[in-house]
């Protein structure tokens, strides 16, 4: 059993109450007297209670994040490397993560009020952000600190970190039409997603201004997943006129559109071309590695974490709103249309 102040105070001959303010490094209690105590502790083995002492703080140093999970087998590199991240940046300010999972909708906004009404975090971090983000305006509401991974429509003075989605899909655009692609598809997620606004109208306006005008019937919605890519890509495949690329808005999409293509016999990077969005991990290591857009996921974890905890703390930031610049990464997924 661990000992109590009461211990320590009896063996240092001091009262609990002076005993308690040394402990916590009050300034009434003398240089000498707080040493005195220190030691006894040490020696003693006492561990402090963590959870009073939070309580008395009215701080938790704990900040929260709500995986949007979407069924049982939920399991998306792109938030692995998020939370290592946030996770790690945390870490090294002396701040916990707590982390939940709920599925969007109702039942999440419930998971944000009891989080923030029973004080179990000091802030969130909210991810993947929508045109009519339920989670920020009740943040906002009750004034309690959060920053977005991404940006909202309406809501032009959130605290964010962002990737140029728009200036990513104008770089797949350019290179596409370079190798010599007229015939371009797109599988999107559902248009609730900012993120997904952002990158449409970067890959419209990039082939617009090679000529190419993308048309509605050939952006398919998928669900983020591989199996939603494998999908979409297999109805664009069995048209009569196939694409000769499919862009993606993310990489699990684009890897199961790769999967779809092989599994009709034809050749990836030379029949149909692929591209992707994030730069996960085993992006480099799929058959063909995948063109993707790079977005530096494990940094912005850790740039998100570190802004929140200053919030938090009260200090200025020296940005509110951060807007990445990506950078393309070509792979052996996209290459010139074979000529017929």
């Amino acid at each position: 059993m661990s000992p109590s102040i009461r211990d320590i105070a009896k063996k240092v001959g001091k009262s609990i109450t002076t005993v308690s303010r040394a402990l916590h490094d009050y300034d009434d209690v003398s240089p000498e007297t707080k040493e005195l105590v220190r030691k006894a502790a040490e020696e003693m083995g006492y561990i402090a209670n963590r959870q009073a002492q939070l309580l008395r703080q009215k701080s938790t140093d704990t900040i929260g994040f709500i995986l949007p999970t979407f069924g049982p087998r939920f399991s998306d590199p792109f938030f692995s490397e998020f939370l290592a991240g946030i996770g790690n940046k945390a870490s090294a300010y002396g701040y916990d993560l707590l982390v939940s999972t709920c599925p969007p909708g109702e039942k999440e906004i419930h998971t944000y009020q009891y989080e923030v009404q029973s004080n179990r975090v000091d802030g969130f971090i909210i991810v993947r952000t929508r045109v009519e983000d339920e989670r920020i305006k009740y943040l906002t509401s009750v004034n309690f600190p959060f920053v977005a991974f991404g940006r909202v429509p309406g809501m032009d003075d959130i605290p964010f970190v962002d990737e140029n989605s728009e200036i990513g899909m104008q770089m797949i655009a350019d290179y596409l039409v370079d190798l010599g692609h007229t015939k371009i598809a797109c599988i999107a997620p559902s248009m609730n997603y900012t993120f997904a606004i952002h990158r449409i109208a970067g890959l419209k306006e990039g082939l617009k201004l090679h000529g190419i005008n993308l048309q509605e019937k050939d952006i398919l919605t998928g669900d983020l997943t591989e199996k939603g890519g494998y999908e979409r890509a297999m109805e664009l495949i069995q048209r009569k006129m196939h694409p000769t690329a499919i862009v993606a808005l993310n990489d699990l999409m684009a890897i199961g559109a790769i999967s779809a293509i092989q599994d009709s016999g034809l050749i990836v990077g030379k029949d149909i071309s692929v591209t992707g969005f994030d730069n996960i991990p085993s992006a480099a290591y799929t058959h063909p590695p995948l063109t993707t857009v790079h977005q530096p996921i494990f940094q912005i974890g850790g740039m998100v974490s570190e802004m929140l905890i200053q919030i938090v703390k009260n200090v200025p930031l020296e940005k509110k709103q951060i807007l990445l610049k990506p950078s393309l990464i070509k792979r052996q997924s996209s290459g010139a249309p074979i000529k017929k």
